[in-house]
């Protein structure tokens, strides 16, 4: 017969091991209820691919549009873009578009929102540019230099000409907060929420939209007021836009909202 302290420890010991093994099983349990509830929520390829469907063509970001924090961006409406022929790098379909943009800065103006245009010029002796930029392919190098008045003034195209309250902002490179001042600006005046038009679609606007996303403000990105050298990419810019990064409506659904 063991003494009662060598029979409590071996009581201890047992109450020891039993609790384990009930821990174990109890893992194991959860283990298998959790497998079991993988199990049951797993999705097959169909599904998945038809919910990344519907965001891209039916996604509307779950956020409200006050006008009290709105600044309205309009992108690189400038000569080089909307002039009719003068350059290699216009884009027909910005100019058809003046019309519109003109509608939505009158809007804007008349609600005392903020107007932002952004242009590129001759700053800082070009140095200020992305150091690969000159080797792309949008360049057209086969045209040679070019004339070199294109870029160097950044002049807003004449039926957008910026009032003396406007805040006009040279940029680098295609997104508008890269190395300029924007994002302070924004703060200063207080503004959460961004509403771009100009162009083009699916680089100095797109590339805007994400890095306003990516600094925590709202985007609404229009539709109807932004342009691209090739219409055949305007739309697949917008689906991205609308499943990740921002509110994609068209000027009437803008005006609507700014009411």
């Amino acid at each position: 017969m063991l003494p009662l302290a060598a029979s409590s420890k071996l009581l201890a010991s047992v109450a020891t091991l039993a609790s384990c093994a009930v821990t174990r099983n109890c893992r194991n349990r959860q283990i298998k209820l959790d497998g079991d509830e993988m199990k049951s929520n797993s999705y097959k390829k169909e599904e998945v691919l038809a919910l990344a469907k519907k965001a891209y063509e039916e996604g509307d970001a779950d956020f409200e549009i006050d006008p009290g924090t709105c600044a309205l961006l309009v992108i690189d409406m400038q000569d080089e873009f909307v002039k009719p022929g003068w350059t290699p790098y216009w884009v027909p379909e910005a100019t058809e578009q003046v019309p519109r943009i003109k509608t939505l800065i009158d809007h804007c103006r008349l609600r005392n929102i903020p107007i932002i245009f952004t242009a590129f010029a001759n700053t800082h002796h070009y140095l200020d540019r992305p150091k690969t930029g000159a080797s792309m392919p949008n360049r057209y190098h086969q045209l040679g230099d070019g004339d070199p008045s294109w870029f160097k003034e950044g002049k807003i195209w004449h039926e957008l000409t910026p009032w003396q309250n406007d805040i006009v902002i040279y940029k680098p490179s295609y997104g508008a907060f890269y190395d300029t001042p924007l994002e302070t600006i924004l703060k200063r005046l207080q503004k959460d929420t961004v509403i771009i038009c100009g162009t083009l679609t699916n680089y100095c606007c797109g590339t805007t939209a994400r890095q306003a996303y990516e600094r925590g403000f709202k985007v609404v990105f229009g539709s109807d007021v932004t342009a691209t050298d090739d219409p055949s990419t305007q739309e697949p810019e917008l689906k991205v836009l609308r499943k990740g990064f921002a509110r994609v409506l068209s000027l009437s659904q803008i005006l609507t909202e700014l009411k």
